[in-house]
Order: structure tokens, then C-alpha cells, then sequence
């Protein structure tokens, strides 16, 4: 995602965390653009961590059938270049033309859905990779590894461990990949700081805890 504005600081957007995990992560970001809240903390696949439903805008998105329709064989890691909140809204505006499946907010770990697995989310910029992958964007900047959290690392890894186990996806480079690896992108993400070898590590002790 491209970085349209001031970064904020991170010492201010730290200091309503509290009240952040408190409202937003029961509630949606406008009640007029999602239903009203709903966790889940199963799809039938055992691992998967708790989720909130913030549903982007289906200008966002392709409505699919998925993996009938097409295989998912990986997930895209990304870093927002925006804060967790700002990265909903971009979401749910139908003009951004862009979304991911899941969010992952950096102070706590909280993960948003925006795009149901079964759709095919906008967010590879490769029209191939999307139809085939699952996009999992991660509140911070590529160039402040500070916004890259243990909570953050570990939600993540238990996400992906679980979407790696419901479609088979093997859990290695191969098929974890970031979005600078896109055939095509021009992003970056999701940066040099990112830590590859403790996240696959991390996705592989999901797998044996959550996935057997």
C-alpha cells in the first residue's frame, strides 16, 4: 500500500492502544459499512486465531468461489505503510481499488477480515498471484521495524499457519512470499526488516500447536 500522508507518531498512536483494542476491536470501523461485529474463532480448520469482520468494499474485491473456482497455493505477506485504522477506511472506500483479506494491528496483534477467503482480494497487483494467494497486510512502516511486534509476528504466523493447512500450502519461501516478490510489483514491502526466518519459525510452531 502507498504511503499518502504524515506518519504519525509512534508514541501517540501507542497511547490510545488501550482504548483501541477495547472499541474497535468489538466494533466495526463505520456501522454503515459492515454489519454488526461477529468473532470467530473456528472455520472448520482448527488454529485459526480470532477475527474481526470489517467487509471491504466489493469495489475492492472479485467475487469468486474459491478454491473451486481457483486454487489458493500461497499467502502474500505486506506491511500497510498506514495505520491500522486508516488501512480499514482505504478499504472500505470503493475508489482505492485495493484490499487484502486480513489486517494485522501491530500493538495487540488484532486481526480484521475484510475480503472473504473464497473472494479474490486486491491486493498482489498482479491479477494471477491474486487469484491464487491470500494477502495479509501488517500495520507499520517498512522503514521503522519498531511497528514489527512480537504480538504482531506471532497472530500473524498463527494466521498463516491456518490458511496453510486449510488449502495445503506448503509452509516454505516457495509459498510464503512478500509483495516485493509479485511478478510485476513495484512495491517494497514487506521490507528489509522484516524477519523471515523467525516468521516462517513461528508459522511452523502454529502448525504443530494448532494443526497437529
Amino acid at each position: 500500500m502507498e504511503h499518502d500522508h504524515a506518519r504519525p507518531a509512534r508514541r501517540r498512536l501507542l497511547t490510545g492502544a488501550a482504548a483501541l483494542a477495547a472499541a474497535a476491536a468489538l466494533t466495526p470501523l463505520t456501522a454503515a459499512a459492515s454489519p454488526a461485529p461477529r468473532r470467530r474463532t473456528s472455520r472448520g480448520e482448527s488454529g485459526y486465531p480470532p477475527v474481526q469482520w470489517v467487509p471491504a468494499s466489493t469495489a475492492n474485491y472479485t467475487t469468486a468461489n474459491r478454491p473451486g473456482q481457483y486454487p489458493v497455493e500461497m499467502v502474500v505477506v505486506h506491511v500497510t505503510q498506514e495505520t491500522y485504522p486508516h488501512t480499514l477506511r482505504l478499504f472500505q472506500d470503493p475508489a482505492h481499488k485495493a484490499a487484502a483479506h486480513y489486517v494485522v494491528r501491530s500493538a495487540d496483534g488484532h486481526i480484521a477480515q475484510c475480503v472473504s477467503e473464497r473472494n479474490v482480494a486486491w491486493h498482489a497487483g498482479n491479477w494471477d498471484f491474486n487469484t491464487r494467494s491470500i494477502g495479509i497486510e501488517h500495520e507499520g512502516w517498512i522503514d521503522d521495524p519498531t511497528w514489527l511486534t512480537d504480538i504482531l509476528y506471532e497472530q500473524s504466523a498463527r494466521l498463516t499457519a491456518a490458511v496453510c493447512a486449510r488449502y495445503g500450502i506448503p509452509r516454505d519461501r516457495e509459498h510464503i512470499i512478500g509483495h516485493v516478490e509479485v511478478p510485476g510489483s513495484d512495491h517494497t514491502d514487506p521490507g528489509e526488516y522484516w524477519d523471515w526466518a523467525r516468521y516462517l519459525q513461528l508459522v511452523t510452531e502454529a502448525s504443530w500447536r494448532y494443526t497437529g
